[in-house]
């Protein structure tokens, strides 16, 4: 998930949606959200904006580090956000770098088709600019940089790209995406964000802003997942978190569901996505694509798509047991037991290993194109 700064003399505290959820009676505690002020780490600090090209992130000071980071539940969790709750440690970088081979596998490019074209070319007379929002272990817009020498391509997140080199075309920002994204409007050809609703307060709001954010003919490329499981009629396992019982990694998701909603994150984002997007008055070329990955490798048969299924289920399986470790801090910081997250990991993880329970994670894409005039 990522960050980016808005401009200081406008800035956002967005409400979440969830407000009204009930609280489940297992575990129900309190958090603080972060709050909008006159400054960002973007304006108040200038080494949060590495230049071009940067050097490793690793050569930060020590008070500088205890700024961006924190050790929370024996992981390392930014320190800017209190809506986002996963880790950026180096566990946590090296499962986004497999997750981001991954989906290549699985929707069969690195990019939505139009990305060449618009990336083509400079219409007017501007370099041309790729945004990232919620970059992670920034595998994708390096990808971009790597791909594209020629554009100008900027990593935002709620901690700096960690990585020992970067293409000398790309940059890293730290700031929070809930504040707002002023500073960039009119100035992307390509913004791109990918799972990052758990730390958004409002994504409708967002998606206005990255519209807004695009020149004209640019492309938005989304790409969400909902945090349920799914069994394989594809249809929600219904789990109760007030009963300690099987399927353990629907269980799991449910728990982590409802601690990213105390938190203030939009799980629904995903579901949503391409019904804001086609509503969006700016907004042309819609084109939304689902994705239903298996948990684990408990596809039966011998036909090519069985098979297939089971490589991907195999891949998926070892991305949710490191997804797991990364939700702790997430679970235990809004209000469930630790012997209660300890119990339910572990039997998840036993579960996705014996590969005898079906299960799909959904996750659903869609890009479109801003109108020219």
């Amino acid at each position: 998930m990522a960050a980016l700064t808005a401009s200081s003399s406008r800035m956002h505290d967005y409400e979440s949606d969830d407000e009204s959820d009930a609280m489940s009676s297992v575990g129900a505690g309190s958090y603080s959200h972060s709050v909008g002020t006159s400054a960002t780490s973007y304006d108040v600090d200038e080494s949060m904006r590495s230049a071009s090209p940067a050097p490793s992130v690793w050569s930060i000071s020590s008070s500088m580090r205890e700024r961006i980071f924190r050790q929370e539940y024996g992981r390392g969790l930014n320190n800017y956000s209190d809506v986002y709750r996963l880790p950026a440690d180096d566990e946590e970088l090296e499962r986004l770098d497999k997750q981001h081979s991954m989906f290549i596998e699985i929707m069969g490019s690195k990019y939505p088709p139009p990305m060449d074209e618009v990336m083509s070319g400079d219409e007017f007379g501007e370099t041309k600019a790729c945004l990232d929002l919620g970059c992670g272990s920034g595998s994708w817009i390096r990808d971009v940089a790597l791909d594209y020498p020629n554009c100008s391509a900027v990593a935002v997140d709620l901690v700096p790209m960690q990585a020992a080199t970067m293409p000398p075309n790309l940059r890293s920002e730290v700031d929070d995406i809930n504040l707002g994204l002023e500073h960039f409007y009119g100035a992307f050809d390509v913004v791109h964000a990918r799972l990052v609703s758990s730390g958004i307060r409002d994504y409708a709001g967002l998606v206005n802003h990255m519209t807004r954010v695009l020149r004209p003919g640019g492309l938005l490329d989304l790409f969400e997942f909902d945090f349920r499981v799914y069994d394989e009629n594809k249809k929600p396992y219904a789990c109760d978190l007030n009963v300690l019982q099987p399927p353990w990694m629907p269980l799991w998701m449910s728990m982590a569901n409802q601690a990213v909603r105390r938190r203030g994150g939009n799980v629904d984002a995903a579901n949503l996505l391409e019904r804001w997007v086609r509503e969006h008055r700016c907004l042309t070329d819609v084109v939304y694509r689902e994705y239903w990955i298996p948990t684990n490798p408990w596809a039966r048969g011998n036909s090519e798509e069985a098979i297939r299924q089971r490589a991907y289920g195999e891949v998926m399986r070892d991305d949710i047991k490191a997804f797991l470790r990364s939700g702790r801090p997430l679970l235990l910081s809004s209000g469930f037991p630790e012997n209660l997250v300890d119990a339910v990991q572990a039997r998840a993880a036993q579960e996705l290993d014996e590969g005898r329970t079906p299960g799909y994670i959904f996750c659903q894409s869609v890009y479109a194109r801003k109108e020219r005039v």
